[in-house]
This record gives C-alpha cells, structure tokens and sequence, in this order.
C-alpha cells in the first residue's frame, strides 16, 4: 500500500512540475517584456526547421502582434491570414487550376497568378455575401447556409464541367470552384455568424478564412469568429496562461514529431513493414504477405495516421494558443476512449465540431420529434455519416477534371461504406450513452474498452484511408483474407 501511495505522490509531482501554468511566480513573469519576448522565442523554436524557418518567424510574428497590440488586431488577423494563403498554402488549388489550364490551351498562363487573382476574386464575393446576410436576415443564405452554399458548389461544378463552357469562361469558373472549395466552411461559419448582435467586423471575419495557424486544413481549426470571441483571453494573466499552454503544446508536438520519425524508421526501415495498399496489391496478386506482416501494416497505418493527426493538430491549436485563443486541444488523449461516441468527441475536435454545427443540429431540430431515441441516432447518422462522406468528397473536387463526376462516385464506394459503419457504430454508442450506459471502471473493463473501440477502428480504417486504388469488394476480400476465410 505505501508503495501505490509512494507512486501516486510521484506521479503528482510529476504533473505538478509540468503544469507552470499554475506556478503564480511564472505566469507573473509571462506578463513581463522579457517572459514575453521569451515565450516568443521558444515557440519558434518548437515550429522551426530547416526548410521552414521563415514560415514559422512569421507565425510567431504575428501572433505576437495580434495578442500584445489590441488595436491591431483585426488588422494582423487580416493580413496573417491572406499572407499565409497567398505564399504558404495555394498548391493544391494551384495544381487544380493547372488541369483546367492546360485542357483549355492556356499553356503558358501561371497557374500560381491565377490562383492568386481567384483567391482575390472569392475574398470580395465572400465580403458581398457577408453584407448580403446581415442585410436580409430571413433570406436563405443567412438561415440556411450550408444548403445556400451547396447549391452554388453544385452550379459552379455544372458549369464548369467539359462540355458546358470553354476557354476563358471554364477557366474563370473552375478557378472560383478550385477556391470556393477549400473555404467552403470557413465562409458558412462566417455566414452563420452574421445574426449575431456582438459580432467582429469585416476585416477580423475575412482573417477566419484559414486563419494563419489552420495551416491548408478544410476544417477550421478555432470553428468561426464567434467562437474565437468566446475564447479569448480576457486579461492579461489569463493571456500568460494561454500563451504558457501554448508553448508546452508546441513543445510537446515537436516531440511527438520526433517520435513518429523513429517509429517510421523501425517499422518502415527496419522491419519493411509494407503499406496497406502495398500489402492489398500483393495479396490480390497471390503473392500474400504473411497474416502477421498483413496486421502489421494496418496496425501501424492507424497508428502513423494517429500521430500525424495529432501533430497537425498539436501545433495548429499551440499557434493559435499564442495569440492568446483559449483553443481546446484538436486530439485529446484518444487511446482513453472508453466508448466509439467517446472516441469521436477525442480524435479530430474541430471536425467533429463542424460536423455537430452543420449536420446534427439542424437534423435534431427537424426530425422524429416524437421519438428520442430515433432522432439521436438519425441527427448522429447524419453528422458523422452525410456530413463526413460530403466533406472529404468536396475536399477532393480537383479530381473532378480528371475522373469526371462518374468516375469520382464510382471510386467513393469505400469511402461511403466506411462511413456508413462508422456513422451506425457511434449512433449506436450516442443512444447507449445517453440511456446512461456506462463501461465498467475497473482495469478489465477499461483493457476491454480500448480493445472493442480500437478494434473497431483498426479494422474500418481498411476503408477510410480515402485513397481511390483498391475498390470496395477488393477491400473486403483482403479482409476476409486477414481473417483466414479465404
């Protein structure tokens, strides 16, 4: 017994040395110039490297003039935002405009200046939208933004489509779709935000669109404006707070980094663990890896997909953090999850919360009012169903000029099956939940936890891994293999 006591009390000190946010004497020394300027200085380091040094001096940069000049803020926020959009993120929509540019015979035109113009040309329609939703609070646009904006996304994708237009017009079309795309989100958040009273001005909302730290990420990292009002520090210690978190979390991403690149170099170098669609390939050719080389390759593929999750998304919400944004981890502490509805709420944050601002609570509000259970499960379905086989779709429209729009769905179907599954298996733990089911507490019970939903996830992560190589029947066929059924 004084053993497990002498261990616990270790254990506390533990936290309690790494938990300085706590210490008076610091967070005191956080406010001064030189804890600043110190802080500053250390998450720097934590975002450099070699290649990138001056991308992360610029986030730090302005971070640091957003929290510790007020006056500036909406200004920063704006200028960050569009600097990093136009310098550090336009490759993917600069390769999708460079499709259309070469099937039109614009060959010698720059895909980079077209992106930048496109990007210009959607930030003022933006702007005209956001006017047009505080001017008219009943139009469509303002209660329903979503469906507002799926209809112009579905009309830009008609239009643009070969056949329908050509030459400048297709170009000109395509290169709105090619950004409208990517901030498809960020825009219905903005959009929805418009009702409110309190609500930031134009300049501090354009600033939400990948605001600096999001990085190329679809989902908004920090939602909208509204949810970055909530979580601001208030005061100048709850500031020193933020910004103390945010270089631990900063700090502690770099290390997992660290972490993941010796365990490629076991798995991948040392041990020649093979890919999951290298190992599918081998195993539809007849010459199979052995079943334990077969798990292997799907148990570190869940595993390297975990920690680049959680890196990305460590370092996104630690930058944030610095500009003082109260931002809640995007992973928090996954292998924890206790229930799939558990692991759901811990994975990917920001998604989950985008799919729960979008798709369940509208769904909650409009159907099967009369029956609790249905409707719980109905408004889960939708969210981490519908709403997440639509986002990576959307996510992937470049390929619309190459596959076509058949093409597209006809190699969707894993990825549909994969969330068909995945959405009836936390429906499934979101109606248990909420009738108060609860996993048992002891060790066994949770070693049983983490085993039902990890395997769970190890298993369907067959399917969700989006690539569009291997079809649905293939997939399932090199699962019943790895089971020994055929």
């Amino acid at each position: 017994m004084s053993q497990i006591k002498a261990s616990r009390y270790s254990d506390q000190g533990m936290r309690a040395v790494w938990a300085i946010e706590d210490n008076q004497a610091v967070v005191a020394w956080a406010q001064t110039r030189p804890g600043k300027f110190a802080l500053l200085v250390l998450a720097f380091l934590a975002l450099c490297t070699t290649e990138e040094w001056q991308e992360a001096l610029f986030f730090v940069t302005a971070m640091g003039l957003f929290a510790y000049y007020p006056p500036w803020r909406s200004m920063v926020f704006f200028v960050s935002t569009y600097t990093v959009a136009f310098f550090f993120s336009t490759a993917s929509i600069d390769d999708a405009i460079s499709e259309v540019a070469l099937t039109e015979g614009f060959v010698t035109w720059s895909p980079v200046a077209l992106s930048y113009v496109a990007l210009v040309v959607f930030s003022l329609l933006a702007w005209g939208l956001m006017a047009y939703a505080r001017y008219d609070k009943q139009s469509l646009l303002t209660r329903r933004p979503v469906l507002t904006l799926l209809g112009i996304e579905c009309l830009l994708c008609l239009l643009s489509y070969k056949g329908i237009f050509s030459g400048y017009a297709r170009l000109a079309l395509w290169s709105l779709l090619s950004v409208l795309t990517p901030y498809f989100w960020f825009l219905a958040y903005a959009l929805v935000d418009q009702r409110s009273k309190d609500r930031n001005n134009d300049l501090f909302q354009l600033g939400t669109f990948h605001p600096a730290w999001g990085g190329s990420s679809s989902s908004p990292i920090g939602k909208g404006a509204a949810y970055l009002r909530k979580v601001f520090a208030k005061t100048p210690e709850d500031l020193a707070i933020t910004q103390i978190k945010a270089v631990k979390l900063l700090i502690w991403a770099k290390v997992i980094s660290i972490a993941r690149m010796l365990l490629t170099w076991l798995y991948v170098g040392h041990f020649h663990i093979p890919t999951v669609s290298d190992a599918m390939d081998a195993s539809l050719q007849n010459h199979a890896y052995s079943l334990g080389m077969e798990w292997a390759s799907l148990i570190w593929s869940v595993i390297a997909y975990s920690l680049k999750v959680a890196i990305y998304g460590h370092f996104a919400v630690g930058a944030g953090r610095l500009a003082g944004f109260r931002l809640p981890r995007l992973s928090w502490r996954p292998l924890e999850s206790r229930t799939l509805i558990d692991y759901f709420n811990r994975f990917h944050y920001y998604f989950k919360e985008l799919l729960v601002d979008f798709f369940f609570i509208p769904t909650f509000f409009s159907v099967f009012k009369k029956h609790p259970r249905l409707r719980l499960f109905f408004a889960t379905f939708m969210a981490a169903g519908v709403g997440n086989a639509l986002f990576h779709f959307m996510s992937e429209i470049e390929m619309l000029e190459t596959m076509g729009l058949w093409g597209m769905v006809e190699t969707y179907h894993s990825y549909l099956f994969y969330c068909f599954v995945l959405a009836t298996g936390i429906g499934i733990s979101q109606v248990r939940a909420n009738a108060g089911y609860k996993p048992s507490a002891s060790l066994w019970g949770r070693i049983q936890s983490f085993f039902v939903v990890w395997g769970f996830v190890t298993v369907l992560h067959l399917f969700g891994d989006e690539s569009r190589n291997h079809s649905l029947i293939e997939r399932m066929h090199y699962l019943a293999s790895m089971f020994g059924w055929f």
